[in-house]
């Protein structure tokens, strides 16, 4: 069994191979193109650009999806939704992973000892991005990160993106770095990749990396990769995060970044007793 299949953006499959349906890769990227924050919905217009597919193709996709009860359309506003058949393909691929109902009482220790405002999360890569599996928030008043599962972050940027970068393997490493090279742009990449390229040597040297509001200004976090051995499972990167005034650099470096590493050094030990 394949590691994992290939992301959209990477290099397509060739048109010599029959086993490729074209007509659902397309469908699916229509489907990934959605985003929590769309409460709006999008217009056929809005999904070609995120696509990068004609919008005549677009118009054949969400019709076919529209029929299959995976979107909904408003008449008023002529935008589409995520419809409910979706929802239940997210929460398969949830059900199918053992590892998140081991990780949940680990990471809500976790953020209960770092306090207010702070989030702990575990996530695997969707494309370009990281997607949050599971989450535990510091059962505090204070607002935390407004992150849920199902989330998505910068797999180049984000402390759990880079992170998930530096424990791939070598060959997947070379295809996201070329795929992230055309998505970000000659004028942004070099400063990203230095970002990702030190990002592995603290890894290697520590087994954590701290990003001191790269992903976003007033946001410290930490993560670390967390690789499975497991064809039929993702690989996956743990994160803490929240606002920087109360994770300080001698706190990330000196106490939570080891307690995450030593968390998810247990949650593998774990897996190899499930």
């Amino acid at each position: 069994m394949r590691k994992r299949a290939p992301q959209s953006g990477e290099t397509p499959a060739p048109e010599t191979d029959r086993q490729f349906v074209t007509a659902l890769s397309r469908g699916l990227d229509v489907l990934r193109c959605f985003r929590p924050r769309d409460r709006a919905g999008l217009s056929n217009r809005d999904i070609a650009a995120r696509t990068g597919l004609p919008n005549s193709t677009i118009s054949r996709l969400t019709y076919t999806l529209l029929q299959t009860g995976y979107l909904l359309y408003d008449d008023q506003t002529g935008r589409y939704r995520i419809g409910v058949p979706a929802l239940s393909l997210g929460f398969a691929c949830l059900g199918s992973m053992p590892i998140r109902d081991a990780a949940k009482e680990h990471m809500q220790r976790l953020a209960d000892y770092a306090g207010d405002g702070v989030q702990v999360a575990l996530g695997a890569r969707d494309d370009h991005t990281v997607t949050y599996l599971a989450c535990a928030r510091a059962e505090t008043g204070m607002m935390s990160l407004q992150l849920g599962v199902g989330s998505r972050i910068s797999l180049a940027r984000s402390a759990m993106g880079r992170a998930y970068i530096a424990g791939c393997k070598a060959e997947e490493r070379a295809e996201i770095l070329e795929a992230l090279a055309l998505h970000h742009g000659p004028e942004r990449w070099p400063a990203i990749l230095e970002g990702i390229n030190a990002a592995a040597e603290d890894i290697a040297q520590k087994g954590f990396y701290v990003n001191y509001g790269h992903w976003h200004p007033g946001v410290h976090s930490v993560a670390v990769p967390f690789p499975t051995s497991s064809d039929a499972n993702p690989d996956m990167a743990l994160n803490l995060g929240g606002p920087a005034h109360s994770l300080t650099r001698e706190r990330m470096e000196n106490d939570l970044g080891p307690r995450l590493l030593e968390m998810a050094n247990a949650l593998r030990l774990h897996t190899t007793q499930i």
